[in-house]
């Protein structure tokens, strides 16, 4: 079997507006997801579907650039069947822009589970488990609406909340992760999120501990990416396990969070880390590191979302609840046929 053509075709979606204005993080502003559908053609009739997310880094003209003009030569006429290759020819061709990489990867998983008639799953070593815990997350807003989403979520069956936190106001996150864990009760496991937004360990510190009192599960990625010895710092100094986000982004970078006692945790995205096979690679260098794994969404429609989800079932070293839900934070998703998402869980789908 030979890739014949790959088409990118771009798609704008609006993101849920939690608290009636544009969803908002430390990471900024977020009023839609302006990502890619892929579709790769074979000579056997086999069309494969990928999905390229990026949020906050090239999208448009650029992205569309870096896939027509180096990617794609790269792949075309090439064996589908040949995926560690195939991602090897693609690092040689375009230095970075993961997410690019990521949608042609994904695609080439469908045609070979396609050709085989099996899910993508049993391609990456079979299902560990049937179902994956889920998390969601609570964008900046007021910390009484805030709240209240958090309320509503808990309803609808998600054990684990997310806050995100590291605004501008520390006193408002502060107050918001107080408000939300007298909503949800004590049982509902609670987490927090910087995105990045400390600047310093010592300020991370200070804020992580005032919220500590509200039995947080973990706190993810306080600090910018690049400042391993900040976040070893701050491990260090709280009482909470510390999970690295931002800051593992491929093998290499993940080596480094683990050598260097960074992180307790490793949130692992199938589109950053270029695709199902270096996500895969990850989450096994941090199983032998003996650091769990968690999913993490940009978010996802709903192809990206699936392809999360198999990764997820096929992963022994999983441990927090994952993020495989960002059909969830869109007002409409693309598949005809939508995921099983429901009471706290997402559900693999098991055609090919």
């Amino acid at each position: 079997m030979k890739i014949t053509d790959i088409r990118c075709v771009p798609v704008l979606c609006p993101r849920k507006r939690a608290f009636g204005g544009v969803t908002k993080t430390a990471l900024g502003p977020a009023a839609y997801s302006d990502y890619t559908i892929v579709f790769v053609e074979t000579d056997a009739s086999i069309i494969g579907l990928g999905e390229v997310d990026s949020v906050f880094k090239r999208r448009g003209s650029l992205l569309h650039h870096d896939l027509t003009t180096a990617l794609v030569p790269a792949v075309v006429g090439e064996d589908p069947f040949r995926i560690a290759w195939i991602v090897q020819k693609m690092d040689r061709a375009l230095d970075g822009v993961e997410e690019a990489k990521a949608g042609i990867e994904m695609a080439l998983w469908d045609i070979v589970g396609k050709a085989l008639d099996t899910p993508v799953y049993n391609l990456l070593g079979g299902k560990v488990r049937d179902r994956i815990p889920l998390s969601y997350s609570i964008p900046f807003g007021p910390p009484e609406d805030m709240a209240e989403l958090a309320r509503e979520r808990v309803k609808w069956g998600h054990r684990t909340i997310k806050v995100k936190v590291g605004s501008e106001d520390p006193a408002r996150d502060i107050a918001a992760v107080k408000l939300i864990r007298k909503a949800i009760g004590p049982d509902v496991r609670l987490r927090v999120d910087g995105n990045m937004g400390w600047q310093t360990a010592k300020q991370a510190i200070q804020i992580i501990r005032a919220m500590e009192e509200h039995n947080l599960e973990l706190v993810e990625q306080p600090l910018p990416a690049y400042d391993l010895d900040g976040m070893a710092e701050v491990r260090r100094s709280i009482a909470v396990p510390l999970m690295a986000d931002e800051s593992i982004r491929n093998p290499r970078s993940a080596m480094q969070v683990i050598q260097r006692e960074a992180a307790d945790i490793a949130n692992v995205y199938v589109t950053e880390a270029g695709g199902l096979l270096n996500a895969s690679r990850i989450i096994a260098m941090c199983e032998a590191a003996g650091m769990p794994c968690m999913i993490g969404s940009m978010p996802e429609f709903g192809i990206g979302t699936a392809a999360q989800i198999h990764l997820g079932v096929a992963m022994t070293n999983l441990g927090p609840d994952s993020d495989t839900c960002g059909v969830l934070y869109h007002e409409e998703d693309l598949l005809k046929s939508p995921l099983r998402i429901e009471n706290g869980f997402s559900y693999p789908p098991e055609g090919p």
